[in-house]
């Protein structure tokens, strides 16, 4: 169910994203409603304790091809899950908190943590982000806008 707070914003299979409360301003995600959870690519992944609290460590790479690009994180473990993967494959992940914005609106996602790097997307957007009053059109893509070309291509790595 939708909730009430919010209203409609349509946006497409495929939709730019802004992280930015760790720092990103675009990477380019998958909207998939198969999956209920948020998914980051992220390497370097380190828990670690402060404060008596668990915390992890990663390295964020929002663009293909590159690592330039890459940005270190630092954020709470809000919780761990077991993932399993289209493959059947299962593996447990770290979950923490992260602010999304899509298509103009920013709101707070539970994200996994995990290694996509042979994936195409570098971050899937999954239904507990979604249900805040995004409605899906399949045939469309970045409905939400997208960066300017001289961003998108930069530290692609191919250049």
């Amino acid at each position: 169910m939708v909730d009430p707070s919010y209203s409609s914003t349509p946006i497409g299979w495929r939709e730019w994203v802004n992280l930015p409360s760790i720092g990103i301003p675009w990477v380019k995600a998958k909207i998939d409603t198969g999956a209920q959870t948020s998914a980051l690519h992220a390497t370097g992944i380190e828990e670690f304790e402060r404060d008596g609290a668990p915390w992890v460590r990663f390295l964020a790479h929002p663009w293909q091809r590159a690592d330039s690009d890459e940005v270190a994180v630092e954020l709470p473990i809000h919780d761990r899950r077991i993932v399993r993967s289209s493959s059947g494959h299962a593996q447990e992940r770290p979950v923490v908190l992260i602010d999304i914005k899509i298509a103009g609106r920013t709101v707070p996602a539970e994200v996994t943590l995990t290694d996509r790097e042979e994936m195409v997307f570098r971050m899937l957007i999954g239904r507990e982000a979604l249900r805040r009053g995004y409605l899906v059109d399949s045939a469309s893509s970045f409905l939400g806008g997208k960066p300017k070309r001289a961003i998108r291509r930069r530290n692609r790595g191919r250049e």
